[in-house]
């Protein structure tokens, strides 16, 4: 019943030649949290979630930094001339301003010409499933060559005092290149809203409906014992965890179907790394070999649309820039906001983890 509340879609002729990820240089262990809430919480927050460590973003640092750094590395060592690269999607949730979109800023950066199609995409936990499937339509219809940038830095949103959120964060910056090829393989997508859980994962003031002051910056609130303002980030995880279930299985299914896959044909599953719980829940109830399933939470902690490619460049160095597999990708969270799509790409320039 559930697959029937999805948009799905078959994509082709649309080829990932290369993905890089960025980091900030500072490394925050999770035993650094203590001293803010207490070595017991800390202790139980890091079993339940696989939290270790994270990188954090200093305040000269913003997610188009990251991007920048990857995008640059990508167009750098694949030999790509400026001029043939036609679009250029930036996905985020931490954009350098209200406006202008940070894709025309990123567009100067990079040094690419006026007839680029740059824009941004204002997504989290889904952003590069999202992107993927639209650069992926882009290219299909028009041929050329794209960039997808893909990160956040939600630690810049996280109160320093509210448990359920700062210890979780880590922020990073992604970039995929991607180019028309009508001999690759096809990509399958489920894509789907549910606006209903909006409140679940928000900044309720900073924008235009509740815009920023003196006053809201000042004003403190409690909410379930944890302290932060209306400028800080809200996050209700109990009902992010029952969205999560209820979503992920039928849209994965969905894929496979589409796809004619089993699990026996698959390479690796790529969750968005939200929480270790919260995956080994949705690898138990589908049944889905452990030894499949990539796990870099306890590496980055959750780092929203950034998860997913940033968790291709720790995990399969040496593999997917060697040879096709067949892997299946999930994101799902703020919003609420769900995809996944199952696509055979490889071999690629697979970078080393870039740090700044």
């Amino acid at each position: 019943m559930l697959a029937k509340k999805m948009f799905c879609s078959t994509n082709e002729n649309v080829k990932i030649v290369g993905l890089a990820s960025a980091v900030p240089s500072t490394l925050v262990d999770i035993s650094q949290e203590e001293n803010n809430f207490g070595k017991e919480k800390i202790l139980r927050l890091a079993k339940s979630s696989g939290l270790k460590q994270k990188y954090i973003a200093n305040s000269s640092i913003c997610t188009s930094d990251l991007c920048l750094l990857a995008a640059k590395k990508l167009i750098k060592d694949l030999s790509w001339k400026k001029e043939s690269i036609d679009f250029l999607i930036f996905v985020s949730q931490t954009p350098d301003y209200v406006l202008p979109a940070t894709a025309c800023v990123l567009q100067k950066k990079l040094g690419l010409l006026s007839k680029v199609v740059a824009f941004d995409i204002n997504l989290g936990c889904s952003g590069f499933v999202y992107g993927l499937w639209t650069i992926s339509n882009f290219l299909s219809n028009n041929k050329g060559r794209g960039l997808l940038l893909v990160g956040d830095t939600i630690s810049k949103i996280a109160s320093p005092d509210d448990i359920s959120v700062k210890p979780l964060f880590g922020d990073a910056g992604t970039a995929t290149a991607l180019e028309y090829n009508s001999k690759t393989n096809k990509s399958f997508f489920c894509l789907g809203t549910d606006g209903e859980g909006y409140k679940n994962l928000i900044v309720p003031a900073g924008s235009f409906r509740n815009k920023s002051n003196k006053i809201t910056k000042q004003r403190k609130i409690r909410f379930d014992k944890n302290i932060r303002s209306d400028e800080d980030l809200y996050m209700n995880g109990g009902k992010i965890f029952e969205f999560t279930l209820e979503r992920v299985e039928p849209m994965v299914n969905k894929v496979l179907e589409m796809s004619k896959w089993d699990y026996k044909n698959i390479d690796f599953f790529i969750f968005h790394q939200a929480n270790k719980f919260m995956i080994d829940h949705l690898v138990n109830k589908m049944d889905i070999p452990k030894n499949k399933v990539l796990y870099t939470i306890g590496k980055f902690g959750n780092t929203s649309s950034a998860s997913i490619p940033l968790s291709i460049t720790d995990k399969l160095q040496g593999k997917i820039d060697k040879k096709n597999l067949k892997i299946v990708m999930t994101g799902f969270g703020v919003g609420y906001s769900f995809g996944a799509v199952a696509s055979s790409f490889g071999p690629i320039f697979l970078p080393k983890l870039l740090k700044i």
